[in-house]
């Protein structure tokens, strides 16, 4: 890969998904680069806090952001960002897992990053029918048979949506039973191409170009010399929670001692041209408001930084700067 971009934004959920809306309605052509869609919203089923929403899955929730953000023209690269340097003219160069991007700034908001599954096999087909986001790739897997590794909430979630898209959905855990809500349970398992596999691990991923079958062993049994079986599935999402993964920033922003990016108001860090919002910020409420909130901020300052890069007038509104309007008097 080699394009260049004005902004490259970091993350695909609540932070990254406004930021991005803010520089691309500013004209800027923006790119988001994410393993998903929507990062921990996913894992709540009943967001009553947002305003706006009496009630809304953080799926649906995180599914209009990301329609607004593409109805503006923003892009989207399904992959990991591996590292970040500084190029020339005060520019940047950002290492994705299938390229480098050039861009003039750079806004972090992944908050915390899909697990690994940590198996062989994992690391060689990803983006090759491994996946870290149902709704992302499901569509690539029409008519295909995948397995869904993981459990609970967002397991259940992503298999209820690939059983709309998929010829065949298989749901590997290591528990004895789905975990999770027994309305959502009940529905998966009269879901004709849904199948549970209980009580199972995914010992290593196997294919050529692409992912062809799981190998399978038994979870309840002793490691040492347990029965493997190997699954033909054209396509694996993982769905084993998140994590925060800063390591890749150090020395090039300040990051505290929890790791996360040491921020000002405006969403600017210690470098120049790299902003950040959200949970991987170091604001002491991580909430998805608070996100959407920094994001717009992050993406604001992005646009100024380039404006000013380019010699070009930057953006000032600020109610402050507007004059107070004069009270009206009463009539009569």
């Amino acid at each position: 890969m080699d394009a260049q971009y004005d902004v490259v934004v970091v993350g695909g959920a609540a932070a990254g998904l406004t930021a991005s809306l803010y520089t691309a309605r500013q004209g800027l052509k923006t790119l988001v680069v994410t393993k998903d869609i929507g990062g921990q919203a996913l894992l709540t089923n009943e967001i009553q806090n947002y305003p706006g929403f009496a009630e809304i899955s953080g799926f649906e929730l995180m599914n209009k952001f990301r329609e607004q953000a593409e109805r503006y023209g923003v892009e989207f690269l399904y992959d990991e960002v591996v590292g970040v340097k500084m190029a020339e003219e005060g520019c940047f160069s950002v290492k994705t897992r299938s390229g480098d991007v050039g861009t003039c700034a750079v806004i972090l908001a992944f908050g915390k990053t899909p697990r690994d599954l940590g198996v062989e096999g994992e690391e060689k087909f990803k983006g090759k029918g491994v996946s870290y986001c149902a709704v992302c790739d499901g569509p690539l897997f029409k008519g295909k048979s995948v397995a869904v590794v993981g459990s609970g909430e967002p397991a259940l979630e992503a298999a209820n949506y690939l059983s709309g898209v998929c010829a065949k959905v298989y749901v590997a855990q290591r528990t004895a039973k789905p975990i999770g809500r027994d309305d959502l349970v009940s529905t998966l398992k009269s879901t004709p191409n849904i199948e549970f596999l209980n009580s199972v691990e995914v010992k290593r991923i196997n294919g050529d170009t692409k992912v062809r079958s799981i190998t399978l062993v038994d979870a309840s049994s002793p490691k040492d010399g347990r029965e493997e079986k190997v699954l033909p599935v054209d396509g694996v999402f993982v769905e084993m929670g998140y994590v925060t993964r800063t390591k890749f920033l150090e020395g090039l922003v300040e990051l505290n001692g929890l790791g996360e990016v040491v921020t000002d108001k405006d969403g600017s860090t210690s470098t120049p041209g790299v902003f950040a919002a959200g949970d991987v910020t170091d604001i002491p409420y991580k909430q998805a408001i608070i996100s959407a909130g920094q994001g717009a901020s992050a993406g604001l300052s992005a646009y100024n930084y380039v404006q000013k890069l380019r010699g070009r007038p930057v953006s000032k509104a600020d109610w402050r700067s507007l004059k107070p309007t004069p009270t009206q008097k009463p009539e009569g």
